[in-house]
């Protein structure tokens, strides 16, 4: 059973999440105040910290940084009602390797969880080859051609679960219209183009929620996916 320590001042969220990983298998030490985090820490010795950011007494961040004094390889992850850059950047300045917005879904936090787990080599997760990336805010799910995000769930085509993927594989990195499109449309022709440019413009509407992703054109190369 994987160990889980949980900081969370806010009583009904506190309630509902160690409920829901508890009922998944998940042995959950809930902390309601930060300054009783880090020698829970040390008593639990935990398996991964799932730490708010707002907490009385000691923030989420202070909490990270003196739980890496301890452990400078254990999976920490934020839960933050803050929205912009700067506070990411905090969070894993301070140590953390991801971060959740609330509000949030309950399957985007246990996939989290499982997903950083397995990063870490903390545990092998039998469903580990679960067919979803981590995108920004959203979940991916290949095989169910869905993107998540929160409690919101949209529906890909075949095709758009094609160019997304490709765009995942080789994140940051240029993909080629040509490649794009002999892969996904068989041929680089003119009307095959044109159609590569509508579906773009679609998984950027799919994306709009995320302000930090972005598919950047190189006019006439090709698409870079960001974020």
């Amino acid at each position: 059973m994987i160990r889980l320590l949980y900081v969370e001042d806010e009583p009904n969220l506190a309630k509902i999440v160690s409920e829901t990983l508890s009922s998944r298998q998940f042995e959950v030490r809930l902390v309601t105040r930060g300054d009783h985090a880090v020698s829970a820490f040390t008593e639990f010795q935990p398996d991964i910290c799932v730490l708010d950011v707002m907490l009385p007494h000691l923030d989420g961040y202070e909490v990270s940084k003196r739980i890496r004094l301890q452990d400078k390889n254990i999976p920490i992850i934020f839960l933050t009602a803050k929205n912009q850059t700067e506070d990411a950047l905090d969070g894993f300045s301070s140590g953390g390797n991801d971060y959740i917005r609330k509000p949030f879904s309950m399957e985007e936090l246990i996939v989290r969880i499982k997903n950083l787990l397995v990063l870490v080599n903390k545990t092998p997760y039998p469903d580990s080859k679960q067919d979803f990336i981590p995108l920004g805010r959203y979940l991916f799910f290949q095989g169910r051609q869905e993107l998540l995000l929160n409690e919101k769930t949209k529906r890909l085509s075949h095709r758009e679960t094609e160019l997304m993927s490709m765009l995942l594989e080789n994140k940051h990195e240029i993909v080629l219209r040509k490649n794009i499109l002999d892969k996904i449309w068989g041929d680089d022709s003119f009307f095959n183009s044109r159609n590569l440019d509508v579906y773009i413009t679609k998984l950027r509407d799919y994306l709009k929620e995320d302000e930090q992703i972005q598919i950047i054109t190189l006019k006439g190369v090709g698409y870079r996916l960001v974020d």
